[in-house]
């Protein structure tokens, strides 16, 4: 399935606005992102549907698996298939005999909005898990940072064709953009960039994630979730999203444009 489509739209331009000489009214191909209901499955029982763009879904299972906290690791997801329906995708996943157990113990009836990161809990204690605080062995410069800033848009094809987009990078000690999930929605995008770095095996103490959204608890949730200690975002962050980087040791940075940065919480992490 692809991720964008063609459509025909009608577009309206001022005068004087994208070089044009007078106010004009035209028809042109314009190319929109696709949106697709992704059904999640554990051992043939129905947990989830997410609206989400149908491209990295072996990641996004994996990773939307482990952040959710349904599995342990890597080894605990035995199989994954990608099973197309008439309205959708399915997500068919296979886990261990014991993490099922748990999962039918806990299930949610989850709906997922695009980019909904705690859908369907239940209590107030479900939808604030904390997990253990991340270690303390990263160190970046500003200038790391920085580094990331000036190169995420080369990075983000889709958004570069559709503008409706998120992406999440994972970067180097040095800011150097090593690899970039994108999506509708923005916490998919980070589960998709989970995923494929715990399939292939990775250090947290190693690099960051950059998001180019805002900082929402959920978001800094699911960094912590994966043991990475330092988030970026393009925007800015929720007061909640702060209080949990503070309780889980995540260097929070937030407002992050071209020659400057805000850090929220845990600034040692960041060498002057």
């Amino acid at each position: 399935m692809s991720t964008f489509r063609e459509v025909q739209v009608t577009g309206w331009v001022k005068d004087g606005a994208a070089g044009a000489s007078r106010a004009e009214v035209a028809v042109r191909s314009d190319r929109i992102a696709t949106e697709t209901p992704i059904a999640l499955t554990y051992n043939r029982i129905a947990h989830v549907v997410m609206m989400a763009t149908p491209a990295d879904l072996e990641d996004f299972a994996l990773g939307f698996s482990l952040t959710e906290g349904l599995i342990g690791g890597v080894a605990d997801l035995l199989a994954t298939r990608v099973i197309p329906r008439e309205a959708g995708i399915e997500l068919a996943m296979t886990i261990t005999d014991d993490w099922f157990d748990r999962l039918s113990t806990q299930r949610r009836n989850m709906a997922g909005r695009t980019g909904c990161g705690l859908c369907g809990a239940e209590t107030i204690a479900q939808a604030l898990r904390y997990p253990a605080p991340v270690g303390l062995a990263l160190q970046v410069s500003h200038a790391a940072l920085q580094n990331a800033i000036e190169h995420l848009g080369q990075h983000q094809p889709l958004q570069g064709e559709t503008g409706a987009t998120h992406g999440a990078a994972w970067c180097s000690r040095t800011g150097e953009i090593l690899r970039v999930r994108e999506d509708v929605g923005r916490h998919n995008a980070l589960d998709k960039l989970i995923g494929s770095l715990f399939r292939e095996g990775f250090d947290p103490a190693t690099g960051f994630v950059f998001v180019s959204s805002r900082a929402s608890y959920e978001m800094v949730y699911k960094t912590a979730a994966a043991g990475i200690e330092l988030i970026m975002a393009v925007s800015a962050p929720t007061a909640l999203a702060v209080e949990f980087a503070l309780r889980s040791g995540i260097t929070l940075v937030g407002f992050a444009r071209s020659g400057r940065h805000n850090i929220y919480a845990y600034p040692e992490r960041i060498a002057q």
